[in-house]
């Protein structure tokens, strides 16, 4: 019975999602859903990430945590539109409490929808929201050993972000490791180290988003 009601909650969710993404790709949206662990950086990213795309290029964040506002008040002047979704106990998003925020969002002319899920490195990946590609990030002080230990994070990723690559200098972390970890788990996704302190970095992840939303672009036109 157990399984049953788990199977159930996948496949309401499922749906849901699917409608997501039908809206996203009826908008032209490319919707990411960044993952990983509290204070790996997901929101400092995203402020790079914002500010390197250009005003030009119109973007929206859903950002998930526990509790505050504080995130999304962070990302308010430079996103054009910001949602909050507080999960009260919620270790990460579903895509019910996506499309619910997206009834508060103008989905028309938006080229990027940016999903901060709520930081855990085990919960999120099991939960389809919709999106199109989703980003692992890993910080240094997070150690090399983490994607040995949560595979799930990694395993369905679509880029693997290295961040907070400028304190590796005073930190024990061991490249190869992370890399030989990876290599085992998922071949497929690119891997990045960056900096958003620096900025190192920052220029290949902005292509590698600028390439993916071209690219899926032309499948659903030509699709």
């Amino acid at each position: 019975m157990k399984i049953k009601v788990v199977e159930s909650v996948l496949k309401a969710n499922d749906a849901v999602a699917r409608e997501n993404r039908r809206r996203f790709e009826a908008a032209g949206v490319l919707a990411v859903n960044l993952m990983s662990a509290p204070g790996s950086g997901k929101t400092a990213l995203l402020e790079r990430t914002l500010a390197g795309l250009g005003p030009d290029v119109r973007s929206a964040v859903v950002v998930g945590d526990l509790q505050t506002t504080r995130d999304a008040e962070r990302l308010q002047n430079t996103a054009q539109q910001v949602v909050q979704i507080n999960t009260g106990t919620g270790c990460h998003l579903t895509a019910t409490q996506v499309a619910e925020a997206l009834e508060s969002l103008e989905l028309a002319g938006l080229h990027y929808l940016f999903i901060e899920n709520v930081g855990n490195m085990v919960c999120p990946a099991g939960f389809d929201l919709g999106e199109h590609v989703r980003v692992a990030l890993l910080s240094t002080p997070e150690g090399d050993d983490k994607v040995a230990k949560y595979p799930t994070l990694f395993l369905c990723a679509d880029v693997i972000l290295l961040t907070k690559t400028d304190l590796v200098a005073v930190l024990d972390y061991r490249r190869e490791r992370v890399y030989e970890d990876i290599s085992r788990i998922n071949p497929r996704a690119p891997v990045m180290e960056l900096s958003c302190r620096t900025g190192e970095g920052v220029d290949r992840w902005l292509s590698w988003l600028k390439d993916e939303r071209r690219r899926r672009t032309r499948e659903v036109t030509t699709g």
